[in-house]
């Protein structure tokens, strides 16, 4: 029987830096093309909210709430357009951006 799908949780600013980049390029949907990740909107999110919640006490208390704030508005945009046509998607990967600027802002050390 196969093991289930564990995600990895970024630890660090840098690892969640990564994990966005990987966002940017799977968005609206964050499936896997090869299938070989049961990734999903849903995965994805959590993941995320998980890595800013491991690195909170670097960033400080205002950046983590702006970030999981940004995230909340992210996935709201992203399911608003799952066919990545009117405009919602691009605004949402426009904040992954946005949010990527804010971690990098003043990132204690990893």
């Amino acid at each position: 029987m196969p093991r289930p799908y564990d995600p990895y949780i970024p630890e660090t600013v840098g690892e969640l830096l990564d994990q966005l980049a990987s966002m940017t390029g799977s968005a609206p949907t964050f499936e896997d093309s090869l299938g070989i990740f049961p990734r999903t909107i849903d995965s994805e999110f959590t993941v995320l909210k998980k890595g800013l919640k491991a690195v909170r006490k670097r960033i400080g208390e205002e950046r983590y709430a702006h970030c999981v704030e940004m995230a909340d508005r992210m996935r709201a945009l992203f399911e608003a357009d799952p066919g990545d046509v009117n405009g919602q998607a691009q605004a949402g990967r426009e904040l992954i951006f946005e949010m990527e600027d804010v971690l990098r802002r003043r990132a204690s050390p990893q």
